[in-house]
């Protein structure tokens, strides 16, 4: 038998195991949901030795939330991979024990974001026939997403908060627009490839590598008006990613990397902020109760956590400023430790594999390059916060994908999702015909 003729077996062997993904799914939904219920009384029998009165209706939400989301993904998108959503849930699950731990308000406000989330998951599954036809709309993606990018510098629209101008209001209402703006920028750039994907393939000159110093210059211009390093590092790395396999040229990775260390280093010499933030990750303990704190105090709960963690309510999170947004992997470290913390990466890597699956499989070159887009979204970001706790990389104050407290971040991912969700029903419905 061929290669090709033993893969396709293989393609269509894992189908027919299988045949009821939903059915897979449902199970993994209840085992997610009993997971974050016992986490649930867990953290409050830790913290006041009592469990907590409004267990049902915890409990009640919890599935509920788990059955609209599994009752929309079996009507509009049957065929998808069964792992996308229960993962999710465990991550905003945990996410959501931790916050409550922290603080019963923040939970609260966390709660109705996911509900948020979960209606925007559905109403995308509902309102999306197929994933293809954002190409059509590139340009007026490419348009809403620079639109989204700089509302925050629109003055009546824009606030800076904690030092960032990543901030929109209108009325009552607080969001942060880069968070969709990713989205409508990754349907634009796997769009925009699809036509010169071949031209790309064929010959790679200088002055086909200027979208990248565009991208370069882009994401320098957020972080220099924004004072957002993650954003402007996302937005520049999701665009080399998609070029680069777009093109399958390794040249784009070459001047890509070289973009962003000199980047880097005029940022570096040019703003405080920048200073600040790689001092405080080089040696945090020069300044620990200045630019240093966070960062000491995090490594002090990390420690504490050792291989089991001190228990869920039993640890001093809440010393670490921001916690529930930066640092909620720090908090998760200490009370439930390593083997804890490993199994939230261990979700990310779930994720992170799902998405690229996709992108290997399906044959539509504008499916390929926006899984891989979406899929970088949440490994790119995922590293980042968590590289950050741990020093790997200096800290860029954006959150983590599903755990972190923050409503435009939980709703904007939870689009992602299903946009995700449904590439992955076309791509496996391709494979069983």
């Amino acid at each position: 038998m061929t290669a090709a003729g033993s893969s396709a077996q293989e393609v269509k062997t894992d189908l027919r195991n299988e045949v009821h993904p939903r059915r897979v799914e449902a199970g993994l939904l209840l085992m997610v949901g009993a997971t974050v219920a016992a986490a649930y009384g867990m953290a409050s029998f830790g913290a006041s030795e009592t469990i907590p009165a409004d267990v049902g209706p915890f409990l009640f939400w919890m599935f509920g939330l788990g059955l609209v989301v599994h009752l929309a993904v079996r009507r509009w998108a049957p065929a998808a991979d069964p792992v996308f959503v229960p993962v999710a849930l465990l991550l905003n699950g945990l996410g959501y024990v931790v916050i409550t731990r922290l603080d019963g308000g923040l939970a609260a406000l966390q709660s109705t974001w996911t509900a948020v989330g979960v209606g925007g998951l559905v109403a995308t599954l509902v309102v999306l026939p197929r994933v293809r036809v954002l190409e059509s709309y590139r340009y007026l993606l490419g348009l809403a997403g620079l639109g989204l990018l700089v509302l925050p510098l629109v003055p009546g629209f824009g606030r800076e908060i904690n030092g960032a101008r990543i901030w929109a209001s209108v009325g009552p209402v607080n969001f942060q627009p880069g968070e969709f703006a990713k989205l409508a920028l990754a349907a634009f750039f796997a769009a925009y490839l699809v036509d010169s994907r071949e031209l790309l393939r064929t010959r790679l000159e200088l002055r086909d590598l200027a979208p990248i110093g565009v991208a370069w210059a882009g994401s320098l211009g957020v972080m220099i008006l924004e004072r957002d390093l993650g954003s402007s590092l996302l937005f520049f790395t999701l665009f080399v990613v998609v070029l680069w396999v777009a093109s399958e040229r390794w040249i784009v990775l070459g001047v890509g990397g070289g973009l962003f260390v000199a980047g880097a280093v005029v940022s570096w010499q040019l703003f405080d902020h920048v200073q600040a933030r790689v001092d405080s990750w080089i040696d945090p303990f020069a300044d620990p109760k200045g630019d240093g704190f966070q960062i000491v105090e995090a490594s002090f709960a990390l420690a504490d956590g050792g291989l089991t963690g001190t228990g869920l309510g039993r640890g001093e999170p809440g010393r670490i400023p921001f916690v529930e947004t930066d640092f909620i992997f720090a908090a998760i470290g200490e009370e439930l430790g390593l083997a804890g913390s490993s199994a939230v990466l261990m979700a990310f890597l779930i994720l992170v594999g799902s998405g690229l699956r996709i992108a290997i499989r399906t044959s539509r070159i504008f499916d390929k390059l926006f899984a891989l887009g979406l899929t970088t979204l949440i490994g790119v970001q995922a590293f980042v916060i968590i590289g950050g706790v741990l020093r790997v990389v200096p800290l860029t104050g954006i959150t983590l994908p599903f755990v972190s407290y923050g409503g435009s971040s939980l709703v904007a991912n939870y689009v992602l999702l299903a946009l995700l969700v449904k590439l992955s029903h076309e791509q496996r419905s391709a494979e069983a015909m």
